[in-house]
Formats: structure tokens, sequence, C-alpha cells
């Protein structure tokens, strides 16, 4: 026996014999995929049934399913306020330009700026704003204006295929 071995402790927390494992199973698996059959045979030589497995792959898929619905969700907000940028800067460079043209020096059009820039400002702020009830109550409004869609896209097809038959 090494002297090495005598030094590491005889039992481990449910949560370190995790982290142990999937330290190992990481260093262990060369090709980066398992298939569901060795993902069976793996939980039943850690005493996992394949009930328990299951349920965990299911809970699994739920959640990076959201994970992904909230990239999503992100993706729209920045592309959002990338448009609303866009808009104000035109906005604000055609007033510019008219102030400057019509006296001769930029005078109104500055404050419009400034107000223009504050309206922006919020609207970045609330974008990156990741966490937080706010947050949570926008997500949810997003899906459900998506599962509005969608539906009402699915009515319309059906609606055609009626009409066409």
């Amino acid at each position: 026996m090494k002297a090495s071995d005598l030094d590491l402790p005889r039992t481990y927390q449910q949560e370190e014999a995790q982290q142990i494992l999937q330290l190992a199973f990481a260093r262990q698996t060369e090709e980066g995929e398992l298939s569901r059959s060795q993902l069976l045979e793996i939980a039943s030589e850690l005493g996992i049934s394949a009930d328990c497995l299951q349920a965990a792959e299911q809970d699994w898929q739920q959640q990076n399913s959201l994970t992904q619905q909230h990239l999503a969700f992100d993706t729209a907000r920045r592309q959002q306020l990338h448009h609303r940028i866009g808009r104000y800067s035109i906005f604000n460079i055609f007033l510019i330009s008219w102030d400057s043209l019509m006296g001769g020096n930029v005078s109104w059009s500055l404050y419009i700026l400034l107000l223009c820039a504050l309206f922006v400002s919020l609207d970045a702020w609330k974008v990156y704003q990741l966490k937080g009830d706010a947050y949570e109550e926008a997500f949810q409004n997003w899906q459900r204006k998506r599962q509005i869609k969608r539906s009402l896209g699915e009515l319309w097809e059906s609606a055609q295929k009626f009409w066409q038959a």
C-alpha cells in the first residue's frame, strides 16, 4: 500500500463521491459520447435502477430545454436592443443634421439625443439583467407569446388544409 493511500479518507459524503466519480469519468471517456446502453450499464454498475436513471434523464432533458429557451430569450432580447439602438441612432442623426442645417449649430437636438440615450440605457440595463423577478416575468411572457404564435400557426395551417381539401 502506498503512503499516499493512507492519507485518503475512508468515507466520502455523497457530493464528494459524485465529484470524484465525475472527474474519473471525464478522464476515462476519450470519445466524449456515450450510447444509452453504455449509460444504462454504468448506472447498473453504480447500483442505480433503470427507473431512477430514466427519471434523471427526463429531468435533465427538461432542464436542458429550459436552458435552451433562456438562451433563445436572451438572444432575442439582445437583437431587439440592437434594433432599437439602430433606430435611435438613425433618428438622432437625422435630427442633429436637420438642426445643424437649419441654424448652423446643434442646439435643441442634443436634448432629444440625451433623452433617447436615457431610454436606450434603460433598455440595455433590462436586457442584460439576467436574474430576478422582472427577468422571470419577461421570460414567462415571452414563452406565452411564442406558444400563442405556435398555436395560431398550427390553427392557420389546419384551416388552409381544410379549405384546400
